[in-house]
């Protein structure tokens, strides 16, 4: 019993800088997508859902990602590459 114990805090310990970086990238991401999509539309009202996920990319990326790609790719723009 102690010794899983001690394996799952060690699983713990480094499963968590790996899944803050996995974010910090999509966040990061998310804002390139968003920079983009703003330099492009500027002056324009996006629908709703963009404009949600145009301001959720610091606290939402993984849903804000996927409607930003697909709000650049129906336009026409290629997409910039993933971190």
């Amino acid at each position: 019993m102690k010794g899983t114990l001690i394996f799952v805090a060690v699983a713990t310990a480094l499963a968590l800088p790996v899944a803050a970086s996995a974010q910090s990238a999509d966040v990061a991401y998310c804002k390139k997508l968003s920079a983009v999509y703003r330099a492009y539309n500027e002056g324009s009202d996006p629908a709703t859902s963009i404009a949600t996920a145009l301001t959720k990319c610091n606290s939402a990326p993984g849903a804000s990602i996927p409607v930003l790609e697909k709000a650049l790719t129906d336009g026409g723009f290629k997409l910039p590459p993933k971190m």
